[in-house]
């Protein structure tokens, strides 16, 4: 199996327990190397941007995709594969073809060997090693040891060593897969809950870290609350011994980003004094600007009955208010430490024409009681585990999404980063129309807009100005006045075309009295000499 030769295209997977856009790597992408090595064979890894920037498919004996796209998004710089791209790139392959992710239920996956809906590193290695492929999950054996010997692929990212992120998986399925879970997520499909334990996840993290992986994200759970939980009866039962051990072990490795993801809302509701315990770990071990994803989809209680949903309004209520209570302190970087996020679902059965009206009063409730929420995640079902019988009326859509951007998500961004607030560490990405665009790196990091072109690909502060609905407007900090070009200054509080003008006529400025004369107005320039630098 030695000559056998694996080309692995990363389509980049982004489904809720598995970001793996730009800069994510996903686990998933990472298990199917490690499948292909464990096999024996070698692996050829290429991204899909590297693709569209023209680099030419070598040939291999078995071709690989995996792309898909579970939870469709705004991306800024990157995106999964499209059909187009899969269609288009199909016949350019060698030897037999497996596509995997979401992607392989597309009628674009039609013209590979083997659609793998399943789990493709188990697919891959079972074809690789002369087995029938067929759908199966792998082993927890098999999962520990892929992750190690397909964790080299990360020097390949085009992202790394900065400003790549790796998702690690610490387990799979749900703790309520007896009652079949929520209708809509495939995860109570695969199972009890399979997992891994703190020594698999901290073997994998320190093969990362060896090759230069500066920041991680542990998800791919369905609740980070309930990692180490055996319960299945009910609301599984905290283990704040077991979260501490791991994740006191992760911050002692000094990672520059150590995020989490989702969280159930009902397990901290009834759990509250071991919940508290394991959210000050994450307070106290992660890196700030970290949040919990709370899965409340509904605030109708009718809807949450119909659907088996996770938790309650009233739960999810709890679980903000301990989060806020815990977490809402702001950290290093500018961002407060831990914050809770919501999702909300439209097309669930039994949704009414007062449903919206119902998750509205609950938004309005959690901003009228000053609580912190980062992230107000709205979408609409997805039928990935079977078909729902409401049918989402578009125009109301709109106008009540829209309603909670204007009403809800303006607000609370102003409480989350009020203006004056120095975002540290933001990763500059794209110029577009003028305007460069970049992110702290993270989970839902916030989208910062520099009103005007600046070098990208690089790191910087920035000082937040203004608020849009869910993105905000900053200046690099301090501000390079002698080498800012003339929209950069005009940008500036106060100035405008004509002073910015006065400004690069008077350059270089050594001190405040130069900035003075420039700007003629007393007022202005002393509050542009805490921002502005002189070098």
């Amino acid at each position: 199996m030695r000559d056998v030769k694996v080309l692995l295209i990363d389509g980049y997977i982004d489904d809720p327990a598995a970001l793996g856009v730009p800069p994510y790597i996903s686990p998933m992408v990472r298990a199917v190397a490690g499948a292909a090595i464990d096999a024996g064979a070698f692996v050829d890894y290429i991204t899909i941007d590297k693709i569209r920037r023209g680099k030419t498919l070598p040939k291999a004996d078995v071709s690989v995709v995996l792309s898909g796209n579970t939870v469709p998004g705004r991306y800024l710089r990157s995106m999964p594969m499209s059909a187009n791209e899969i269609s288009g790139i199909v016949n350019k392959l060698s030897g037999w073809k497996l596509i995997g992710g979401s992607s392989a239920s597309s009628e674009a996956a039609d013209a590979f060997d083997f659609k793998i809906e399943k789990d493709l590193a188990a697919s891959l290695y079972d074809g690789l090693t002369g087995k029938e492929v067929d759908e199966r999950l792998r082993t927890l054996s098999e999962w520990n040891r892929w992750m190690i010997l397909g964790a080299d692929i990360v020097t390949e990212h085009q992202d790394h060593p900065q400003p790549l992120i790796a998702e690690i998986e610490t387990y799979r399925g749900c703790h309520r897969f007896m009652s079949g879970g929520c209708s809509y997520c495939i995860e109570p499909l695969k199972g009890e809950p399979l997992m891994r334990s703190p020594e698999d996840i901290l073997n994998e993290v320190s093969r990362l870290k060896e090759l230069g992986v500066r920041n991680i994200r542990i998800g791919g759970q369905t609740c980070i609350i309930s990692y180490g939980s055996e319960d299945y009866l009910g609301i599984p039962k905290p283990k704040p011994d077991v979260i501490s051990r791991l994740f006191t072990s992760l911050r002692d490795m000094r990672f520059d980003v150590l995020h989490v993801d989702n969280a159930n809302a009902a397990v901290m509701s009834e759990y509250e004094n071991g919940s508290a315990d394991i959210l000050r770990t994450l307070t106290e071990c992660c890196t700030p600007g970290n949040v919990l994803a709370l899965g409340m989809e509904s605030a109708d209680a009718n809807v949450m009955k119909l659907n088996n949903l996770n938790s309650s309004s009233e739960q999810v209520m709890d679980a903000i208010r301990l989060v806020n209570r815990i977490g809402s302190q702001r950290g290093e970087n500018g961002m407060p430490k831990l914050l809770p996020g919501i999702n909300l679902i439209s097309g669930l059965d039994g949704e009414t024409a007062d449903t919206y009206n119902k998750n509205i009063a609950f938004l309005e409730s959690v901003l009228a009681e000053g609580l912190m929420v980062r992230r107000i995640n709205i979408r609409q079902v997805l039928p990935v585990r079977r078909r729902f019988d409401t049918k989402v009326d578009h125009n109301k859509f709109k106008k009540y999404k829209q309603y909670i951007r204007e009403n809800i998500d303006a607000p609370m961004l102003r409480m989350v980063v009020p203006a004056g607030t120095i975002l540290k560490n933001v990763y500059l990405e794209i110029v577009d129309n003028g305007i460069t665009f970049g992110r702290q790196i993270g989970t839902y990091p916030l989208l910062i807009g520099l009103p005007y072109k600046t070098n990208v690909d690089r790191f910087c502060d920035v000082l937040i100005t203004e608020h849009g609905f869910r993105s905000i407007t900053g200046l690099e900090y301090p501000f390079p006045i002698n080498k800012a070009n003339m929209s950069a200054i005009s940008s500036l509080p106060g100035i405008g075309k004509k002073r910015a003008a006065n400004i690069m006529v008077a350059r270089p400025l050594t001190c405040r009295d130069d900035l003075m004369k420039a700007v003629d107005d007393d007022s202005v320039a002393e509050r542009l000499a805490d921002i502005v630098t002189f070098d």
